[in-house]
């Protein structure tokens, strides 16, 4: 009998690792992403103030909680004061103070009231919140002189200084271009925020820009920039763009235009008569 061959050594197969599931994994840091729902606000004579959404997500979130805070700031612009002074029984004007850079409006919106979120000097040093708002002064030689009087240069107030400063930012809060909310910013999901941004009628025309901060445990951890554009449509950009090009003819015109418009009006009530 024919011996068989010994049979073929086993071949083993080689051994399959489950694929990781990335869905769980973290990589990069901590940080925020956000963006608008309109970017652009057209302002024509119909316009009674816009309300725009600011969303964004927190990706890789920690177990630990994390903060958000929107800032948003309006095109800066001269702001000239003056103070009611009682003297020898009459009320009488003061020395006018300037402060330039005063943003046009200024708004924060928060996930929590600031002091919880980061310290005082944190805050100072980022400029976030209206007791942190950067408002420039003039230098000397740049002060403008107005009916023949000299404006107070800001660096000069001294003690005084910060009572002129709360006046600016009492006038902006009372026409409701300096907004303060809280609990403005809302989680609706995990890592999902939403804000909302309020333009009053009277906000200015120009370039706004907004910072997403992400804060955790009192740092600032990332931070997201964006532009909004508030412009005039139509004839009041037409108008304005004509006053501020020519403003001599813008003037004359303004007169001329009065002029007739009171000699219609007596020539109207003379036939009356």
């Amino acid at each position: 009998m024919q011996a068989l061959p010994p049979p073929p050594p086993a071949i083993e197969a080689p051994l399959t690792l489950p694929a990781p599931d990335r869905s769980e994994a973290t990589t990069g840091e901590l940080r925020v992403a956000a963006a608008l729902t309109d970017a652009r606000v057209r302002v024509d004579s119909s316009f009674r103030g816009a309300s725009i959404v600011l969303f964004g997500a927190v990706f890789n979130p920690t177990p630990e909680p994390a903060d958000v805070v929107v800032v948003v700031r309006g095109p800066d612009a001269p702001v000239r004061l003056v103070k009611k002074t009682r003297n020898m029984g009459v009320w009488l004007n003061s020395r006018p103070v300037l402060f330039e850079g005063a943003p046009g409006f200024y708004m924060t919106a928060s996930t929590r009231p600031l002091s919880e979120i980061a310290e005082f000097g944190q805050l100072r040093r980022l400029g976030v919140g209206v007791d942190h708002l950067r408002i420039d002064a003039p230098e000397e030689s740049r002060t403008v002189t107005r009916y023949g009087v000299r404006d107070v240069v800001v660096s000069r107030l001294g003690d005084d200084y910060l009572d002129w400063r709360r006046a600016v930012i009492r006038l902006k809060e009372a026409a409701a271009l300096y907004d303060t909310d809280p609990k403005g910013v809302e989680f609706v999901d995990r890592g999902l925020f939403r804000a909302e941004v309020k333009l009053p009628t009277v906000a200015p025309t120009g370039k706004y820009y907004a910072e997403v901060w992400l804060f955790q445990d009192g740092e600032p951890q990332s931070v997201s920039n964006l532009t909004l554009t508030v412009e005039k449509v139509g004839l009041e950009r037409d108008i304005y763009e004509f006053a501020h090009r020519r403003p001599w003819l813008y003037g004359l015109v303004c007169v001329l235009l009065a002029a007739l418009t009171g000699y219609g009006a007596s020539r109207v009530f003379s036939r009356r008569n």
